[in-house]
This record gives structure tokens, C-alpha cells and sequence, in this order.
């Protein structure tokens, strides 16, 4: 990768180096301060420990990453969460709503061993009474596009955690 700041600074891109370094994975860290690039070295038997690395050091940067992109059920999931927030702040009825669907999806997960949540329990839900009522042929779009959240939604909440112990990568600086 190129980053530019570091055109000619050695010191700031043996810095970028380390921090790299760190990430599981990573055997080796080039540096070439004439052009100010950074090549990441990894053995590719540990590509998805280099990965889950890369991304955690990115969650700790606040920056998301590998996240399913988001369906039109997740933005209306998303804007219905935040609208029960907000109506929960100014109602004790809204509130106790709101405190309810949150208790019932932490015993969903509790129970699941927190393989399936409130969200995947309802979609299944509307599916089967979709099915059920109007027929298989006529609600395909409907119970396909629940599928396609639920898939979406499971792989979200199980994209994998590894912790590995720190063992910092040597940085080479390239001559100029």
C-alpha cells in the first residue's frame, strides 16, 4: 500500500511497520521510503488468522469491515430499532416495549447458545405464515428475501473472534 504522509519518512513508516507487524499472520513488513510504501508479508497457511487479525485491528480503529452488505430488511430492522430507541426515551410504555424485545432476543441467544436471535426467530416466523396463508409459489419473493436476511444476519453474528498472542513481524526498510 502507498501512503503518501510517509514519502520520505522512514521513521513514520517503520512505525507503520510495527503496527502491522503485530497482526497475526504477518511474517515480514517492506518499507521503501523513497515511495513511500508499505508491503505486508504473510504465510498464506494463516491467511484467516491474518484476516480476523487485520479486521480486529480495524474494529479497535472504530472502522467496520467483512460485514454482509446490508439489505433493504436490514435499514428497515435498523430505522425501527432506532425509532423504538428514540419513542422509548419520551414513553414508560415505549420503554417497557423496547425492554421486552431486548429481553426476549437475549433468552433467544441464551438459549441458542447465541446461534439464532429475535431477528432470525421472526423472520422464520413471517416465512412459514407467508407460506402458510398465501402459498410457496405466490410468496417466493417474500420468504426468499427473508431467507437472504437471515443467512445475511447469521453470518454477521458469526464472523469469527480469534485471540492470538502479539508476536511482532521484523519491518525491512528498503534503501533508497
Amino acid at each position: 500500500m502507498k501512503v503518501a504522509s510517509a514519502k520520505g519518512n522512514p521513521e513514520l513508516l517503520k512505525q507503520i511497520g510495527e503496527t502491522f507487524g503485530t497482526i497475526p499472520g504477518i511474517e515480514r513488513v517492506s518499507v521503501n521510503p523513497a515511495t513511500g510504501s508499505v508491503v505486508l508479508h504473510y504465510d498464506t497457511d494463516r491467511h484467516d488468522e491474518f484476516h480476523g487479525g487485520l479486521e480486529r485491528h480495524y474494529h479497535s480503529a472504530g472502522i467496520q469491515c467483512c460485514s454482509p452488505p446490508n439489505t433493504e430488511i436490514d435499514v428497515l430492522a435498523n430505522k425501527i430499532a432506532d425509532e423504538a430507541d428514540f419513542l422509548a426515551q419520551n414513553s414508560h410504555s415505549a420503554r417497557a416495549i423496547v425492554d421486552l424485545f431486548k429481553k426476549c432476543d437475549r433468552e433467544i441467544k441464551l438459549a441458542s447458545g447465541n446461534i439464532v436471535d429475535l431477528k432470525i426467530v421472526l423472520a422464520i416466523g413471517i416465512i412459514g405464515v407467508t407460506v402458510l396463508e398465501v402459498g410457496a409459489t405466490t410468496a417466493t419473493p417474500i420468504w426468499l428475501t427473508l431467507t437472504i436476511f437471515s443467512v445475511n444476519h447469521a453470518i454477521e453474528m458469526h464472523q469469527p473472534h480469534r485471540q492470538a498472542a502479539a508476536v511482532s513481524a521484523p519491518v525491512v526498510i528498503r534503501a533508497r
